[in-house]
């Protein structure tokens, strides 16, 4: 895609990406590279990492730490800033969900996705806090509409994403004006494996995108774009917002629109 930003706008600068060895993370970790930053991904898997590492190219490093723990966690921040210098900006990523009701969810399973995608962000955002180069520095945190819009079939990540949210609002409040710290959303994004799951076939993809006001799923680049920009100088003045990347459908179902304009 066509990118609005200079291809040195993030020349200097060292991005940590949690959760970045697959997916909307490591696209956004891709594009911070590109634009010149160092760049360390960090998840659960250590040969994911190195893979993610080699695909990002530019000396990037990948290391393997689980974001439940906050001393692993920690730890691989520490290598990061001994090599690369202070964090400029940390990405918050790692995630976890599937569907299921919740009279068929074990107590240890909510536990699990609320301990990834919230207890994870908490722990990543406060373990990087003394490593940041302040002022300046500027934290985002993977967040989704589930935060906001209850949805069947998904109470534990509607729990945890509107822990997330409000996470970046706090922290936003406590770290400034040093630290900035924001969210993006995103909506449905082909080529993840949670689309992949919800919508495995093209009848079903079809269907999909009918609800959605542009009436498509985003790219991982779109997101990424949305990385850069709240990174970038041009947000100095955003804290503690949460960015919509999803097309529209937070909006309702658009599919709505092609039953004519006439009133009941």
């Amino acid at each position: 895609m066509t990118s609005a930003f200079k291809d040195d706008l993030l020349a200097g600068k060292t991005a940590f990406v949690a959760g970045g060895t697959s997916g909307i993370n490591l696209g956004i970790a891709k594009r911070f590279a590109a634009l010149g930053a160092k760049v360390a991904v960090v998840g659960r898997n250590p040969e994911k990492a190195a893979n993610a590492a080699r695909e990002i190219g530019g000396g990037a490093l990948g290391l393997s730490a689980d974001v439940r723990e906050y001393g692993a966690i920690r730890g691989a921040m520490e290598q990061v800033a001994q090599a690369f210098g202070p964090l400029d900006i940390v990405v918050s990523g790692a995630a976890g969900n599937f569907l299921a009701p919740a009279n068929g969810m074990s107590a240890n399973a909510f536990r699990t996705v609320v301990d990834i995608d919230l207890n994870g962000t908490f722990n990543v955002f406060r373990g990087c806090y003394d490593l940041l180069r302040r002022p300046g520095a500027s934290l985002i945190a993977i967040t989704a509409g589930q935060a906001v819009n209850a949805i069947p079939l998904q109470i534990h990540a509607c729990a945890a994403k509107a822990g997330i949210n409000q996470v970046i609002r706090v922290l936003a409040m406590e770290w400034g004006p040093d630290v900035r710290v924001n969210g993006i959303s995103p909506g449905p994004i082909a080529n993840t494996e949670g689309m992949s799951r919800l919508a495995p076939d093209p009848a079903t993809r079809e269907a999909h995108y009918a609800r959605i006001a542009m009436g498509r799923w985003g790219e991982v680049d779109e997101v990424a774009e949305c990385a850069v920009f709240l990174s970038s100088p041009s947000a100095s003045y955003i804290s503690g917002t949460i960015l919509d990347c999803d097309g529209g459908s937070q909006l309702g179902d658009a599919s709505r629109r092609n039953l004519g304009t006439g009133l009941a």
